[in-house]
């Protein structure tokens, strides 16, 4: 799954992650999103009604569950249906139920240092938060320069018209979040969705 994720990933380039503390929302902003051919989406754990939201949408997509920094939700995520398992942090006890439960860790990291010891704990793919405040696809560009092996993952604030640019420095695929479906109809999100994917494989 490791491999493949990150091949699934970079052909997507996109990975839409959905903060919504009520799960019904979150399902349905789910299956607009796939509607518009998302394959893979985080969705975070900002409760525990969202492991039920976690169930529901892994009978008809890959659930990266999110927001993830205790032992206790990392193994509620992955029994309610989750395939990944992605953190704000950079956590060696998630990276040991990672390797247990056979499932990708997506660690979070911010700094250069902390990037590169995420990549040696052989973490698939890392997390660059918050990238904006951090200096947007610059920033991705300068870490890359001196360390091109590492898989990242932009996130923080990314606007949908800011992918490519995060693409062109060099990101393996950016996480989105609000932009995507905040104050959108289904219909529109799903819409967002195709134009995104339709663009960044243009």
């Amino acid at each position: 799954m490791k491999e493949n994720l990150i091949n699934i990933l970079s052909e997507e380039k996109i990975f839409p992650i959905l903060r919504n503390s009520d799960a019904k929302t979150a399902i349905d902003t789910a299956k607009a999103l796939v509607d518009g051919g998302i394959k893979i989406l985080e969705i975070n754990v900002v409760n525990p009604s969202i492991y039920k939201a976690i169930e529901e949408v892994s009978k008809f997509a890959t659930v990266c569950a999110g927001g993830i920094i205790t032992s206790m939700q990392a193994n509620a995520a992955i029994n309610s249906g989750a395939k990944i398992l992605s953190s704000p942090i950079f956590s060696m006890n998630l990276v040991k139920i990672s390797k247990d439960k056979e499932i990708p860790f997506i660690a979070g990291t911010s700094t250069a240092n902390e990037a590169y010891n995420a990549w040696k704990a052989r973490i698939p793919l890392i997390k660059i938060y918050p990238i904006t405040a951090m200096g947007g696809a610059m920033y991705v560009e300068d870490l890359l320069r001196p360390m091109p092996f590492l898989n990242i993952m932009p996130l923080g604030n990314v606007k949908i018209d800011e992918v490519k640019s995060y693409i062109n420095a060099g990101a393996t695929v950016v996480g989105v979040g609000r932009d995507l479906y905040d104050g959108f109809t289904f219909q529109e999100i799903t819409a967002r969705a195709k134009k995104v994917l339709a663009d960044l494989k243009g």
